[in-house]
């Protein structure tokens, strides 16, 4: 039986529901549930946190359900399989912390806080982590205006949304300095 098999089983018990999706195994689970189904994956030998993400439904499309997923992407270095544990959640609630299992959770939680609002109960350090303190809004939530409000850093610096989005597309070298193609001096690894 593969690790993966054994955790299923054991989660199984938690009322988690195993899904497969393009050779990826995940098992959701209730949010009351995800520090023991996190402690026990990493006990039976998921001994790595490769990620901590948010996804965020509002506007896919046929979705039904609650509109924000977290996902945990664990890893065994010695089998070398991969487990994603996933928790659905409703606008503002909350999950509680990992960091007491992984240090290195720390500040995967807080990149989720940051781009998409989910807090996590316990964090010993639950603050911005990409963006700026004074941004108002969450850049990876569906509702959040794209392009609508130039920002303004605390160091002065200014975005102009207009000008990132030329230089990022390429129509214009913008603030990236880049206009499309290959770049001054980049060749190809052929």
């Amino acid at each position: 039986m593969s690790l993966v098999e054994t955790v299923l089983r054991s989660l199984k018990k938690l009322s988690g529901k195993p899904a497969e999706f393009k050779d990826m195994i995940s098992v959701s689970v209730d949010r009351g549930h995800i520090v023991e189904a996190v402690a026990q994956a990493k006990a039976a030998g998921f001994d790595m946190l490769s990620d901590i993400f948010g996804i965020d439904y509002l506007s896919y499309p046929g979705h039904q359900g609650k509109r924000f997923t977290v996902a945990y992407n664990l890893y065994s270095t010695l089998s070398n399989e991969r487990l994603f544990i996933r928790v659905n959640l409703a606008d503002k609630e909350t999950l509680p912390t990992i960091t007491h299992l992984w240090r290195g959770a720390s500040f995967m939680e807080r990149e989720v806080y940051d781009m998409f609002g989910i807090e996590f109960a316990g964090h010993p350090d639950l603050r911005k982590l990409l963006t700026p303190e004074d941004l108002d809004g969450h850049p990876h939530r569906k509702d959040f205006p794209l392009g609508e409000t130039p920002t303004l850093f605390d160091d002065g610096r200014f975005l102009d949304p207009a000008a990132f989005r030329a230089g990022m597309t390429g129509q214009d070298k913008g603030l990236t300095g880049w206009k499309g193609g290959v770049r001054k001096g980049v060749t190809s690894g052929e």
